[in-house]
């Protein structure tokens, strides 16, 4: 079986790879192990880690040439984590230089490189994944224009090399399980009702009608008197449309209970009547100048629905009238008005009860007909069968099996037997697909398991690949239709151009993004509020909500992805935009003079673009929820910057600290008696501590003129703020805007840390060395086409470890089996 390598081995072995600059040695070149690796081990480690029962059953003796140590790879990576964090040898036994460590993990590496760069292509293989709490949620959603989270009970997904779609922890637990039949109970009876409710009714009395006024007398009814000259007496009398449900998709009747004062026989008509400013439909001002009442306003958007004559004139046998309104939109009002009466007749008073109305008239949902939907000609057996087909495709997302088809079928047809009706048979059908394996899971069925050769996958796989990569969801009818006709591989780029055009793109930053910048920690972080006053739920929100209009903008604007380093443009509210200090959108500063004239104040929770001026801000370095979540509650933490600047961006993690390497102190005393970069520095001088607190504390301490919420400062209490710094290169530096001016200077290791974490997370498996090929073209074509955001993902979807499986060798195939 191939190892599957966690991204620990991979990543420390890419980084090596990157820093020291393993040159690209020709056979002649490379390293001999014997020669160059073994004079090392016999001085330094077979002391301990030979023979028939080594500590940590390591017999290093067993390595003797280079095939060795490719064969044993994932063995090596250890070792070179352990001897490169200074973990062994141990304490007591003969040390090693930094010289010499640095000479053999040369050899080694090199060794591994020569062999990466020679080795045959291998695609790898993927673990059948289940979808996880978003892709299922948004699944669903796609599959059954659901209207609610089914998802809010799931158990959280376990995270594998820093994403939550990874294939080896996706497991299935018994908590899951009820939550998936929980859930699908409450979807099928959501999206299909098999018997519906009686539309509802809502009432609004006369006293609460408007014009409304405390003269209104208590009692059942309440006068219109046409004559007063009151609006609140002479009407006409409104309530609110929404209240009554008026909507544009939806069907109402919409009534009045009523009856005329009066001893004349003749005729007393009245009007039932709606008002909006942008209704489409209105009444001609000779129609409305029959209305009466004050309360008319004139050019008012009025649209009379019907006139009616009232003949009751009992108190105890009032009349109902009613007119059905069918999709009617923008209603702001309705309501009742006396029409004048014919003949110079002195008008009538109405003593009205109330207004109200029933609907919508249809009260099964809008999703039912949508998957009920089917030929009317055909029988219901055929109808059963056209349905099932159409929810199998998309919920399995390819084409069913006539087998898949009938089985579910009959089952439909055995509740139909049990006296049931045929919607509750199909919604029977739901709750089946949705606990079914091949809805829950990713299934990328091989039928040539011992087959050595690399070879396509299923174009249906390959659709779902690509919609769950860029949408976290199933593949939408055109994927579906092109998988279908086997021409979706010829059309990868257009698809691809589409997808990142389309809203759904959204979850790629939201799931791909958060993730890889680690700021769905944001929710929970907890500055200390008597430091951080200004930290609310308000501002925790705007920077997440900065971070996710950023990176959107970067796709769909399809900009290059070093501007995700340093960008001239931000979005910000006003909350945020007072938290950096930011007055208007050109990114003039609050209190000081206007250097671009033209900018608008940024008011409101509304987010707004913004230029930006100097490189103290922009890119996502210089934003407040990585910042945030990089600090400590009470202070700034250049150990977790500088540590997330390595691992996020440039992709070299420094190895885990050594167990017996004490806490920065933290008391009051010392606190107040030294900058924080003096106690750093006290902090490096631990022997252990110093190889990786060089790398990572410049870095941090560049970042250090942003507090531990992000806000700009000049001071950390008393002492300056001192942001220069050195790396191990003797680049130096000052400040953020020097770091950001380094990193893309070095843009290769940030394109093949962006790379990396983008495939990793597009195809749900850690890497591994027979990747490090794929992720080097990547780099390679992204320079040649502008680093553009597009380009990054087309060259990830054409690649052949997203597009290929790998096969097992027979020897390994009875074991994964």
């Amino acid at each position: 079986m191939i190892p599957n390598y966690t991204a620990r081995h991979f990543s420390l072995t890419l980084m090596l790879v990157l820093v020291v600059s393993t040159p690209n040695l020709s056979a002649e070149d490379t390293p001999g192990f014997a020669q160059s690796g073994m004079p090392f081990l016999q001085q330094y480690c077979l002391g301990c880690h030979s023979g028939e029962q080594p500590p940590a059953e390591l017999a290093l003796d067993l390595f003797v040439d280079n095939a060795s140590l490719i064969k044993h790879r994932q063995v090596w990576d250890r070792v070179l984590e352990v001897l490169i964090a200074g973990q062994m040898p141990p304490p007591d036994s003969d040390q090693p230089s930094v010289a010499e460590v640095g000479a053999f993990t040369d050899d080694v590496l090199a060794i591994f490189d020569h062999a990466d760069r020679n080795a045959k292509p291998h695609p790898g293989r993927v673990t059948v994944r289940r979808l996880n709490r978003t892709e299922y949620k948004n699944t669903v959603h796609e599959l059954l224009d659901i209207d609610f989270d089914p998802t809010e009970s799931f158990p959280a997904d376990d995270i594998g090399h820093g994403f939550d779609n990874i294939g080896d922890v996706l497991t299935l637990s018994p908590l899951l399980m009820e939550r998936y039949l929980d859930a699908a109970e409450a979807i099928a009876h959501r999206v299909i009702l098999v018997d519906p409710p009686p539309p509802s009714k809502r009432y609004r009395n006369g006293r609460s009608l408007d014009p409304r006024n405390d003269k209104v007398p208590e009692g059942r009814y309440r006068l219109l008197d046409p004559t007063a000259k009151e609006p609140w007496e002479s009407g006409p009398f409104t309530t609110d449309g929404r209240y009554l449900k008026f909507l544009a998709d939806a069907e109402i009747i919409y009534r009045a209970t009523l009856y005329a004062e009066t001893d004349s026989q003749s005729p007393v008509q009245v009007a039932l009547f709606v008002q909006g400013d942008q209704l489409e439909e209105v009444s001609t001002p000779d129609e409305l100048a029959r209305l009466m009442g004050t309360n008319l306003k004139p050019n008012s958007k009025i649209k009379i629905l019907k006139i009616f004559e009232i003949t009751a004139r009992d108190p105890k046998k009032p009349q109902t009238i009613e007119v059905q309104v069918n999709r009617m939109a923008h209603v702001k009002r309705a309501g009742i008005a006396m029409v004048k009466p014919e003949n110079g007749q002195p008008p009538t008073r109405l003593q009205i009860r109330h207004l109200s109305s029933e609907g919508p008239l249809e009260t099964r949902p809008a999703t039912q007909f949508k998957i009920l939907a089917c030929s009317p000609d055909k029988s219901q057996a055929e109808q059963t069968r056209e349905v099932l087909t159409r929810l199998l495709r998309r919920g399995y997302r390819r084409p069913p099996s006539q087998d898949e088809v009938e089985r579910l079928a009959q089952f439909v047809e055995s509740v139909q037997a049990s006296g049931q009706k045929w919607e509750a048979g199909i919604q029977q059908a739901i709750k089946v697909i949705l606990c079914s394996p091949k809805f829950l899971f990713r299934l990328e069925l091989d039928d040539r398991l011992d087959s050595p050769e690399p070879r396509p996958i299923d174009e249906f796989h390959l659709a779902s690949r690509l919609s769950y990569f860029l949408w976290s969801s199933m593949p939408d009818d055109e994927l579906l239709d092109l998988a279908e006709n086997n021409q979706l591989t010829a059309n990868l780029e257009s698809q691809v151009k589409r997808m990142l055009a389309e809203p759904k793109v959204a979850e790629l930053v939201r799931n791909f993004g958060f993730q890889w910048l680690q700021i769905q920690r944001l929710a929970t972080v907890a500055p200390d509020p008597k430091r951080f006053p200004t930290f609310n739920p308000k501002l925790r929100a705007a920077m997440l909500k900065e971070t996710e209009l950023f990176l959107e903008s970067i796709i769909r604007e399809d900009r290059s992805i070093l501007d995700l380093l340093d960008a001239n443009y931000t979005f910000l509210n006003q909350s945020l935009a007072n938290h950096y200090g930011i007055a208007d959108t050109k990114g003039n500063w609050i209190g000081q003079p206007v250097k671009v004239p033209g900018g608008k104040p940024i008011k409101g929770r509304a987010f707004r673009r913004v230029d930006l001026q100097g490189r103290s801000r922009g890119g996502i370095l210089t934003q407040a929820s990585v910042l945030t979540v990089t600090s400590n509650p009470t202070r700034t933490s250049p150990v977790k910057r500088g540590r997330w600047v390595l691992e996020q961006i440039l992709g070299s993690p420094p190895p885990p600290p050594p167990p017996d390497v004490p806490e920065l102190a933290e008391d009051k005393e010392t606190v107040t008696g030294s900058t924080l970069r003096q106690r750093l520095e006290q902090h490096r001088q631990h022997p252990s501590c110093a190889n990786c607190h060089a790398k990572m504390d410049p870095i941090g301490f560049a970042l250090e003129n942003y507090n531990a919420i992000g806000a700009f400062r000049s001071k950390d209490g008393e002492f300056e703020i001192d942001a220069s710094g050195q790396f191990p290169d003797g680049t130096s530096f000052n400040g953020p805007g020097d770091l950001k001016g380094i990193i893309i200077d070095r843009k290769d290791l940030f394109v093949r840390c962006l790379t990396e974490k983008m495939l990793t997370y597009a195809l749900g498996r850690g890497l591994a060395y027979y990747d490090r090929p794929t992720i080097e073209q990547i780099a390679t074509n992204l320079e040649s086409n502008d680093y553009k955001f597009s380009a990054l993902v087309t060259e990830i979807v054409k690649s052949d470890p997203f597009r290929l499986r790998g096969g097992i060798p027979k020897s390994e195939l009875k074991e994964e089996l």
